[in-house]
């Protein structure tokens, strides 16, 4: 770019401005239109015309030529050249200047190929963090990165409100606050089985991988019932609670297996990435694998455990309360 530096002094013993030294570059380089736009009107038809005008271009194809470009101003008596009142220096500029919110502004555009967003979003901030700004200098992200972190956030809720709706439906069946919570416990080893399998093979958390997780609640908590509502039935037999506990594992370990394990088989073509296209739906997958393999571990011992735990003692204090002093 070129950067022209008006010598008021000189311009003022020529009778010029500083304004109109500027306009004649303008009109010289560009034209008129808009800083002194006319109309002629056509008498004939009544249509209006824009006129403009403008210094031949041959006039200036180089520095030299701008720097005799003829300024004259209303005050001025005879025309002078630019580089009499000016200097003219070539500088470093953007080739385009963009402005938001009359704020200038430089765009960056990151267009990954074969990345996924987060790693992308994660080394972009990596490079923001690590970089000193001038004063009056910020920087902010936008595009598909800001529809990532609402996803997240909607997805958290969304699987914070699928658990805690899953529990109150619980609640109403059972009639019981803790029957819901002994079976919901299967879900945290489930989420520890999805960070698991996310690390072991290098998925991000996303928006597939999300939805992987709330769908493991549900296929955890169902899980998790076949085993609490049959061990409730053996109860109500007349079974007690750690022979009800155990025969309650042993005969709905088969459908828990069956279905996990149904389920885990058909996921791992998808999770494998095998076909055209499956790469978007692998996380999914994966999430639903790792989550599912330690939600079924979780299902078997730690709820029968935690069944045992809290019905157990419920039966200690009922019989010390039941107990009458002799005389």
């Amino acid at each position: 770019g070129l950067q022209v530096n008006v010598n008021r002094l000189h311009a003022a013993e020529m009778g010029l401005s500083q304004k109109e030294v500027v306009s004649d570059i303008i009109t010289a380089l560009t034209s008129n239109q808009m800083i002194a736009p006319s109309y002629w009107i056509d008498p004939k038809s009544g249509n209006d015309y824009m006129l403009t005008v403008q210094f031949p271009e041959a006039n200036t194809q180089s520095l030299a030529d701008l720097k005799e470009t003829p300024i004259r101003g209303l005050g001025s008596a005879r025309p002078t050249r630019l580089d009499t009142v000016s200097d003219i220096t070539p500088i470093q500029v953007p080739t385009v200047v963009n402005h938001y919110q009359l704020r200038r502004v430089i765009d960056i555009y990151v267009a990954p190929k074969t990345e996924d967003l987060s790693r992308v979003a994660a080394g972009v901030d990596k490079i923001i963090a690590g970089t000193i700004l001038p004063e009056n200098i910020r920087t902010n992200v936008y595009g598909s990165i800001d529809a990532m972190h609402s996803s997240f956030k909607s997805f958290a809720v969304g699987t914070a409100m699928a658990v805690l709706l899953v529990y109150l439906v619980l609640v109403a069946q059972f009639r019981s606050f803790v029957d819901p919570f002994i079976i919901v416990l299967a879900v945290p080893p489930g989420l520890i089985g999805v960070m698991w399998i996310l690390l072991a093979t290098g998925t991000t958390l996303n928006v597939m991988s999300l939805m992987g997780i709330v769908m493991l609640v549900g296929i955890a908590v169902s899980n998790s019932i076949l085993i609490v509502e049959f061990t409730h039935r053996l109860i109500e037999d007349g079974v007690p609670l750690r022979e009800a506990v155990a025969q309650g594992c042993r005969v709905r370990l088969r459908p828990v297996l069956m279905t996990s394990l149904a389920t885990i088989i058909g996921l791992v073509p998808m999770a494998l990435a095998l076909g055209a296209g499956s790469e978007a739906y692998a996380p999914l997958a994966r999430v639903i694998i790792g989550g599912l393999t330690l939600s079924v571990a979780a299902t078997v011992f730690v709820v029968p455990a935690a069944y045992l735990l809290i019905y157990g003692r419920r039966a200690q204090t009922l019989a010390s309360h039941s107990v009458v002093p002799a005389e």
